[in-house]
């Protein structure tokens, strides 16, 4: 996820909303800190949160 942050970024706002840009920033490609604020912004637990971004990104080669 990190290597095409800049790609994914606009696609992270669209699939989750409540995230400001200054939030997909701070994330700056680093799932852990995408999984922590989504749990903030949408009161989500740890294994919906990590369910929920595996489904969203695509496998890694």
């Amino acid at each position: 996820m990190a290597g095409n942050w800049k790609q994914f970024s606009g696609k992270v706002k669209e699939k989750w909303g409540k995230l400001t840009d200054d939030d997909v920033t701070r994330i700056d490609g680093r799932r852990e800190q995408l999984e922590g604020l989504l749990q903030e912004r949408y009161g989500y637990s740890k294994d919906q949160v990590r369910r929920e971004v595996d489904e969203w990104t695509p496998p890694v080669n």
